[in-house]
Order: structure tokens, then C-alpha cells, then sequence
């Protein structure tokens, strides 16, 4: 039997149903050009700022020397991870670490959804947007001037206060040198500073709600409760789950300048955390491929917990990032 040749058949309709996209994208990309000009600045700042410095975490299998550079610096593998888990004082600090960030899960995350559903309910309009504006204030104000109010506020020497606690023969208390009162400050400061800030997301997807949903429930007979649990909360929903696994994904990333702010020696074994941590070796020490690798495991747990996170809300509520 003499060999054959077989020549595939294209399918025309297929080949002209795929000229016709790509026509069809590139005449889409020329007509908004323009928005494609204005991503020009954003694609460079994600590529300097964000992924071009992902290949200095190579610096973690090294030991990296500042005058060496990354290619002639000696390859150590994973000593450094296994410095960190035979390192009793990391074990403080990965406790403390998402200690912080179940505070902020428990306490923080749910202020600007409960904020959001209050102001919801105001109709006056000029008196919503100025208890809005008045909110949004803080998150404009400095780490820094946020712990010189909580300093005015709760100094044991001139606290505001602690006077009235003397005013009252009360004892006084040591809120910022306390290991006690030291996360429940923190956060409370976090809560004060972010809280309106972050309403605008829950406002915008209450926005969203279609004002017929409301008249409908009103009509069957639903009070403001049944209202919130059947209209205001679902619309709320897919916000709330999408932000929450956001943050379940930067579990480890508590933040840095609301910590370290309010540290001192005192409060070391409850407020160090990694961030801390890994700034001290880092920029004071120069151990550099020691926070290289923290910084590291930090985003491989933050990728597990998020794809996990992702893969339960999506099976459960049918909410996902993807």
C-alpha cells in the first residue's frame, strides 16, 4: 500500500470567525486607545514595583553579601527557613502575628459593614454626607499623629483619660506601656482610622441595591430587621466575601506602621510581630536573606490560606475571587 498524504481540512468558516475576532480586537484596542495610553503608567509601576523585585527573593537561598551582589553571593538552600522553624523566638512570633490579625478579623473587619448598614439608614442626605465626611477624615492622618492622639488620650501622666479616672479616685492605668492593653489599643486606634474609610466599598454595593427589593419587602410586611436580613446583607454579601478572603490571604501582613508605632521594649512578647521583626534584622542588623525568607513564607502561606479560603467560599456560598 503506497503512503498517503493527508491533508487536514480547515474548516473557512472557522478561520474567518477567527480573523474576524482578532480584527475585531485590534480595531477595539485602536478605538480606545486612549484608556490603553493611560494603563501605560500602571503597567509600569506594577512591573518596577511589583514584579521586578520578586527576583531578589532569590537572596533567600543565599547568603547574601551587599558588596557581592546576587549572583556571587554563596547558595546556602534553605538554611535560613530552617533557622526560623528551630528558632524558639519565631514561634512568639508567628503566634503573635495571627493573634493581631484574629483581632483585626473579629473586631476590625465587620466595623465599616455595621457602620455601612447605620448610614444606610439615614435619609437626611446633607446630614449623611457630613457624619461620611467627618468619618473619612482619620485614614488622611499619619501613623505617627494617630499615636500622638492616642498618647493625649491615654497617657498615665496627662492622659485625658486617666484625669478623669483621677477625678473619680479611680486608679489610673498604663494603656501604652502595657503588655495587657497593648493589642486591644492597637487595634482600637486601627478601627478609629480606617473604620469610615473603608465604609465606601460597603456603600458602594449597597448602592447597587435595587430600591424595589426594599418597597417589595415593605409591601410584605418587612420591618427594618427583615429588610437588613433579606434585602441589605445579601446585597452585602459578595463584598463581604470577596474582602474577607482578601484578607485571609494577607493573614501574616498585619501592618507594619500600626504596630511598630505603638511598640516598645515593654510590649515585645505580645506586640512583636513578623513585619517588626523582620525590620529590625533587616534594616537595622543587615541581615538581609533572613527577612527575604520571612517576607517569602509569609506570601506561600498567604497563597495557601487564599486558595483554600477561595475554594470553601466557592463551594458554600458561590462567592469567589475567580
Amino acid at each position: 500500500m503506497k503512503n498517503e498524504t493527508i491533508i487536514p481540512v480547515t474548516n473557512p468558516a472557522a478561520v474567518k470567525l477567527k480573523k474576524t475576532g482578532e480584527i475585531s480586537f485590534f480595531r477595539f484596542v485602536k478605538k480606545n486607545n486612549a484608556l490603553y495610553v493611560m494603563l501605560i503608567p500602571v503597567f509600569i509601576y506594577f512591573l518596577v514595583f511589583k514584579y521586578l523585585p520578586l527576583l531578589g527573593s532569590v537572596i533567600a537561598f543565599k547568603d547574601y553579601n551587599i558588596f557581592e551582589g546576587f549572583i556571587k553571593s554563596k547558595w546556602v538552600g534553605l538554611q535560613w527557613f530552617e533557622l526560623m522553624y528551630t528558632n524558639p523566638e519565631y514561634i512568639k512570633l508567628v503566634r503573635n502575628t495571627l493573634i493581631m490579625s484574629l483581632y483585626q478579623i473579629i473586631f476590625s473587619f465587620p466595623a465599616p459593614i455595621i457602620l455601612a448598614c447605620l448610614l444606610n439608614e439615614i435619609r437626611n442626605m446633607a446630614f449623611k454626607r457630613s457624619v461620611q465626611t467627618v468619618l473619612y477624615l482619620p485614614h488622611f492622618l499619619s501613623w505617627t499623629l494617630v499615636y500622638g492622639l492616642a498618647y493625649m488620650m491615654l497617657s498615665q501622666q496627662t492622659g485625658f483619660v486617666n484625669e478623669i479616672f483621677k477625678s473619680m479616685n479611680l486608679p489610673v492605668f498604663n494603656f501604652l506601656q502595657s503588655s495587657e492593653h497593648f493589642r486591644s489599643v492597637v487595634i482600637s486606634a486601627g478601627i478609629w482610622k480606617d473604620m469610615g474609610w473603608s465604609t465606601i466599598i460597603f456603600l458602594a454595593a449597597l448602592a447597587g441595591v435595587s430600591p424595589s427589593l426594599y418597597e417589595a419587602a415593605k409591601i410584605d410586611g418587612a420591618g427594618r430587621w427583615k429588610q437588613f436580613i433579606h434585602v441589605t446583607f445579601p446585597g452585602l454579601l459578595s463584598a463581604i466575601v470577596i474582602l474577607l478572603l482578601l484578607k485571609i490571604g494577607s493573614v501574616l501582613d498585619v501592618g507594619f506602621e500600626q504596630v511598630y508605632i505603638f511598640l516598645s521594649p515593654i510590649t515585645y512578647e505580645v506586640g512583636e510581630i513578623l513585619d517588626t521583626y523582620a525590620y529590625r534584622l533587616g534594616i537595622m542588623n543587615g541581615q538581609f536573606s533572613m527577612t527575604t525568607a520571612i517576607g517569602l513564607f509569609k506570601s506561600v502561606i498567604g497563597l495557601i490560606l487564599l486558595l483554600g479560603a477561595n475554594q470553601l467560599s466557592k463551594s458554600t456560598t458561590g462567592e469567589s475571587l475567580y
